[in-house]
């Protein structure tokens, strides 16, 4: 049966409980006659939705309000442990695995060191990723005691592109920086680790992930429009244009600022991330002289880096090579915020992932000193310029509400089933490595 805009019953019934799933989820504990006026539902349709959301196990009763002059109104959310997610941030210093219930508790973590196969390259061997998801995520859940059967997806966040293939193959990424080219994630993760074939996997770039979660539950809650900038390793950024839908990613650190500049990892020369990425940030600071700990991780030095310039004690001199560096890198990195001031005027800016959070307030104010220098006024003064809120794991929990809002986005129901392709003949069975 179709309704008179070309819709079937089917999908109106599943569009009226995607709207009260999102209202109960976003919004906290309601009762059932709020719903009406805050989805646009009538009391009857409210009634039948959330009947069938209480059988399947999706919603529950969270205790009761007064009403005015009337028994108290059932208050009802959605059920934390009616379902799980498994997010994951493939970053390019280490791989975390969170597992999440509904409420997005996390129930269970692991973390697997990354290392790269070159100096500088960031050649990270592909096998080794997809068996460190492997074992990982056999981990976390064996941790908690929580059923493959019950996993609403696996999110996945990756540096690069990812192109969305409908021939079964999957999410193929192309990580320029890291050496992958056209690696069909998807397809090895689905060979690879123990898991039902009807669990859906979810790869997207790791800042339109971190976008995701900033933007639900953290800095742009609220906002209409958002730049989330991602700044590790390397630097990258998603624009957002409607909160509750998925950002585009952008390649902002490959943006050039400076033509025939200081050669980038991807190959090119003079983008933003030879200069402002944590990786060039700290070889700009060595071949100015300055002595990052030998031996020590990018997060370590950036850190002995950070103490050089702003020592705690008083008494200690700044090393003022470290400032030096540290004040340029703002420069550049304001500059290429004038650039999303300008493209996108978004309502805010945010500034996230572990670089971009160590660095902190102080080094932002100056970022935001030179982005107002070089970005258009009338833009500029409309846009402002934070941190995010959600810490270091925000990737992670970004990773986790891909296959979240494509549970909402089907009304709580199951996935469909995942079309099926030829193993590609030059991949042979994943041998085990760790």
């Amino acid at each position: 049966m179709h309704a008179r805009s070309g819709r079937t019953v089917r999908d109106l019934r599943r569009e009226n409980r995607t709207a009260v799933l999102r209202r109960l989820y976003f919004d906290g504990p309601a009762s059932r006659l709020t719903l009406g006026p805050e989805t646009g539902l009538s009391s009857g349709s409210v009634s039948n939705v959330v009947a069938e959301l209480i059988a399947e196990g999706l919603v529950e009763e969270a205790g009761s309000v007064d009403s005015a002059g009337g028994r108290p109104r059932t208050l009802l959310r959605v059920t934390p442990d009616s379902g799980f997610m498994i997010g994951v941030d493939i970053g390019e210093t280490r791989i975390r695995i969170e597992l999440f219930d509904l409420a997005l508790t996390e129930l269970a973590r692991t973390e697997r060191a990354l290392a790269s196969t070159g100096p500088r390259t960031g050649r990270y061997d592909v096998d080794l990723v997809v068996a460190h998801l492997r074992d990982g995520i056999a981990e976390v859940l064996r941790a908690a005691d929580v059923p493959a059967a019950r996993l609403l997806g696996v999110g996945v966040g990756v540096p690069g592109i990812v192109d969305h293939c409908d021939d079964g193959v999957g999410a193929v990424v192309h990580g320029q920086t890291i050496g992958w080219d056209t690696v069909p994630l998807e397809r090895l993760l689905r060979e690879a680790v123990d898991l039902p074939a009807t669990v859906p996997y979810r790869i997207d770039n790791g800042a339109k992930t971190l976008g995701q979660a900033e933007m639900w539950f953290g800095a742009g809650r609220g906002a209409r429009s958002a730049v989330v900038v991602l700044f590790g390793s390397g630097v990258g950024a998603c624009s957002v244009t409607d909160p509750m839908e998925p950002g585009r990613a952008l390649e902002w650190g490959h943006l050039t600022v400076r033509v025939r500049g200081r050669r980038c990892r991807c190959g090119s020369q003079g983008c933003l991330e030879a200069y402002a990425g944590a990786e060039a940030l700290l070889e700009r600071w060595r071949e100015a002289g300055g002595r990052p700990p030998a031996g020590a991780d990018e997060e370590t030095a950036l850190t002995a880096m950070l103490t050089a310039a702003h020592p705690d004690d008083p008494g200690t001199a700044p090393d003022i090579t470290a400032l030096a560096v540290l004040e340029e890198t703002a420069e550049y990195l304001g500059a290429g915020f004038a650039d999303l001031v300008n493209l996108f005027q978004p309502e805010r800016i945010l500034v996230g992932g572990w670089a971009g959070l160590q660095l902190g307030d102080r080094f932002l104010r100056s970022v935001i000193r030179y982005a107002g220098e070089y970005a258009l006024r009338y833009p500029a003064s409309r846009t402002s310029i934070g941190l995010g809120t959600l810490g270091p794991e925000a990737v992670t929990v970004g990773a986790a509400l891909l296959p979240l809002a494509d549970f909402f986005a089907r009304g709580g129901r199951g996935p469909e089933p995942m079309p099926s392709a030829p193993a590609p003949a030059w991949r042979a069975a994943l041998q085990d490595r760790v």
